[in-house]
């Protein structure tokens, strides 16, 4: 998501490979683009080398590009928002190059207001569902209806919250009281990626690294900054190096400084913002799992199909710097790294498991 001119459709073309055609106009199109990117993942990479797999699944999200907001336009803003399916987090797209060609739909290039333009139209958002839901609990009050008592605190929480410039991130609410408020789906208590889209002469500069740390020192002060990745890239490079083969995409990168394109770490921020890591298994198959982290082998292994945690046995697991010690699980084995471990076991990142399973 962001304002017009961001950059956002290029950056989500870049990430998912479409083809989305973009123009300096605002569109009118309120339909929402789909579109999926595998997680890159260095351990699948050098697993695949060694072990020469049939076939090889690499962890995926799915991205959705959206319409951009417009300054000043709430209708409008609601109207983009009320489109978003309960996200788990949102990546949002700020302006941070000068391009005369390409007007800012506010006039000059200011990132620090555009963030706060965009944090304020989420709030917004948020306030107008609280304040709806509260007027309705009271309407039904009036007319002797028994009202849902923690519904109503929590819905007070977060009008007080919001009235004082919070975003929900803040609220901390327990588990129990965030499922009583799924069904409103609050959009400013998503994680946050923020994608400071920037002149390709202002790559690595000590520019760019001011306004990252303005940026993140902003987001502190909303409270929960650990609910929020900042970072930059220039979509128009990234867009370029997306077109060159590898031996071509090297010399390029080198060119700017770079080891990988950007929109790799942005691809690994949006699985670490989501709190995923992976598990892997080996058969026919090579193949990374994303599981929320704290996942307990018993879940991890109906991931896999649900039949292996029917008649789950043990999950036999070999870590992968383990594995990439040795060279291979017999190695392992006779090292006695290969643990046989149960249900409650919690999945670590990197874990090489086979379940063993009955039915």
């Amino acid at each position: 998501m962001g304002l017009a001119n961001s950059g956002k459709t290029t950056i989500f073309n870049v990430l998912t490979g479409k083809k989305i055609e973009t123009n300096p106009y605002p569109s009118t199109d309120y339909t929402p683009q789909l579109g999926t990117v595998k997680v890159p993942d260095y351990r699948i990479d050098y697993l695949a080398e060694i072990l020469k797999p049939k076939k090889i699944t690499y962890p995926s999200i799915e991205l959705v590009d959206f319409m951009s907001f417009k300054h000043q336009d709430t209708t409008h803003n609601f109207k983009v928002i009320q489109q978003l399916k309960d996200p788990d987090a949102i990546i949002q797209v700020v302006r941070a190059f000068e391009d005369p060609k390409i007007p800012h739909p506010i006039g000059d290039i200011n990132p620090m207001r555009d963030v706060n333009i965009f944090e304020s139209e989420l709030m917004f958002h948020d306030f107008e569902l609280v304040d709806k839901r509260l007027e309705k609990i009271k309407e039904a009050s009036k007319k002797g209806k028994k009202i849902d008592e923690l519904q109503y605190r929590l819905l007070n929480e977060c009008k007080e919250i919001l009235e004082s410039n919070i975003p929900l991130r803040k609220a901390n609410f327990k588990e129990e009281d965030e499922k009583a408020l799924r069904y409103l789906q609050f959009i400013t208590n998503r994680p946050q990626i923020v994608v400071l889209n920037i002149y390709e002469k202002d790559i690595n500069t000590e520019k760019i690294s001011i306004l990252q740390n303005e940026v993140e020192k902003y987001y502190t002060q909303k409270g929960s900054p650990e609910k929020i990745k900042v970072l930059s890239l220039c979509a128009n490079i990234e867009m370029e190096i997306s077109h060159l083969n590898p031996e071509d995409s090297k010399a390029f990168l080198e060119d700017f400084g770079l080891q990988e394109p950007a929109s790799k770490k942005l691809i690994r921020a949006s699985y670490e913002i989501l709190e995923l890591i992976s598990f892997i298994t080996i058969d026919n198959e090579l193949k990374a799992w994303p599981i929320k982290k704290g996942t307990n082998a018993l879940r991890a292994a109906s991931k896999v199909h649900t039949d292996i945690a029917k008649g789950f046995i043990r999950a036999e697991i070999i870590n992968y710097q383990d594995f990439l010690k040795y060279g291979s699980i017999s190695a392992a084995k006779e090292k006695g790294l290969v643990r046989l471990e149960g249900k409650s076991y919690e999945i670590q990142d990197g874990d090489i498991i086979y379940f063993r399973f009955n039915i």
